[in-house]
């Protein structure tokens, strides 16, 4: 109901005063906490994810806000007045289409959906996700999967119409065979004329006089496809790749949605990423630290030589141009930062101890300032 919509700034968990920078961080937060990727078969998450999602598309406009500050939710929500449900049409096809656009996702994509009260005729098929994990070396490189995915197909033995072979349909008697319904409210702001899915077809405008006995009326079965997907170099964990016209066919001859291929990066055993950069660690022996001499650095694409200058200290960080992950806009790629330690042995054998002690007493070997 619309009085059970908590304010959008409470939503967010943002002052009524907060930047549009902070609006985006505050909501981002809360998408990766509740994504339904994240959080599959949990309906509480998937509301919650909804609910940001909404409060941070009408925040994100500066118009939409100034009417929401001034009026509240009816400033914003035509269904205030018209009782649609909690998001006023607004369901979970909307919210990742607005997190995919400001967060991942490669060109302009519909995720979509079943139509709200729109036109007649055979519906969009389920858009479907998958999640698809990378290695750290797949996602510097990109790469080619082929992914077996069960989806639902034109059933065979109709050929997709669900009706029986050597039957038809009727037009359907409630809508006329428009598959909408005119539904008539009134309030004391007057009458209002709601267009709705007809009930009886679903919108499809005509009723099957015998259904398929293989499908059940349905026009689709399930079937199992491999579908090709090129992963470019430089993706990242919430990155999205649109496989368009993949996912379900649509009952009764209807489109088939989209496939959604959700990234997750695998964490790597030696490299952690911080944006296009990697970081990794490596010892380096006393001598080295203090004589200087060089290393043999794992990279994303081999090993590479790496110079030790004399006098390097302990958790100093050296730079690897190029060596990072490509950037996924533009050319060039990220570095690779290479954090040394100084291994300090805890057991020395005799010529080991002897030098040391020699060395001892050396003005070279204290630290500045000490005598």
């Amino acid at each position: 109901m619309p009085s059970s919509k908590r304010d959008y700034y409470e939503v967010l968990g943002v002052e009524r005063g907060a930047s549009a920078d902070e609006i985006k961080k505050a909501y981002r937060k809360l998408a990766l906490q509740f994504h339904p990727d994240r959080n599959p078969g949990d309906a509480a998450a998937e509301e919650s994810f909804k609910e940001a999602t909404q409060a941070y598309e009408i925040l994100r406009d500066g118009e939409k806000r100034s009417r929401y500050d001034q009026f509240g939710h009816s400033g914003v929500d035509p269904s205030m007045g018209g009782g649609h449900g909690d998001f006023g049409g607004f369901d979970i096809s909307d919210a990742l289409r607005a997190f995919m656009r400001d967060f991942g996702g490669f060109g302009n994509f519909e995720f979509g959906g079943t139509s709200r009260g729109g036109s007649s005729g055979p519906r969009r098929g389920q858009d479907l996700q998958i999640q698809l994990k990378l290695t750290l070396e797949e996602v510097a490189t990109g790469v080619e999967r082929t992914l077996r995915v069960k989806v639902l197909s034109p059933c065979g033995t109709c050929g997709g119409s669900g009706a029986k072979p050597g039957t038809s349909s009727d037009t359907c008697q409630t809508c006329g065979g428009q598959g909408q319904v005119r539904q008539v409210q009134r309030s004391i702001l007057g009458q209002f004329v709601n267009i709705a899915e007809c009930p009886d077809c679903h919108g499809d405008g005509t009723i099957l006089r015998d259904r398929c006995s293989d499908c059940r009326g349905e026009g689709r079965k399930e079937t199992t496809e491999s579908i090709k997907v090129r992963i470019p170099a430089g993706v990242t964990s919430g990155n999205y790749i649109p496989l368009r016209g993949k996912g379900n066919v649509g009952m009764r001859g209807g489109p088939r949605g989209d496939i959604i291929v959700l990234i997750e990066e695998i964490e790597h055993a030696h490299l952690e990423r911080h944006g296009d950069d990697v970081l990794s660690e490596i010892d380096i022996s006393f001598d080295q630290a203090v004589l200087g001499g060089s290393v043999q650095v794992a990279t994303l694409d081999g090993k590479v030589k790496m110079n030790i200058p004399a006098g390097t200290p302990s958790g100093k960080i050296f730079r690897l141009r190029g060596k990072g992950i490509p950037h996924l806009r533009g050319s060039g790629s990220g570095d690779q930062l290479v954090r040394v330690h100084i291994h300090v042995p805890k057991k020395l054998n005799k010529e080991a101890r002897r030098i040391l002690e020699e060395v001892r007493g050396n003005d070279s070997f204290r630290p500045p300032g000490k005598s």
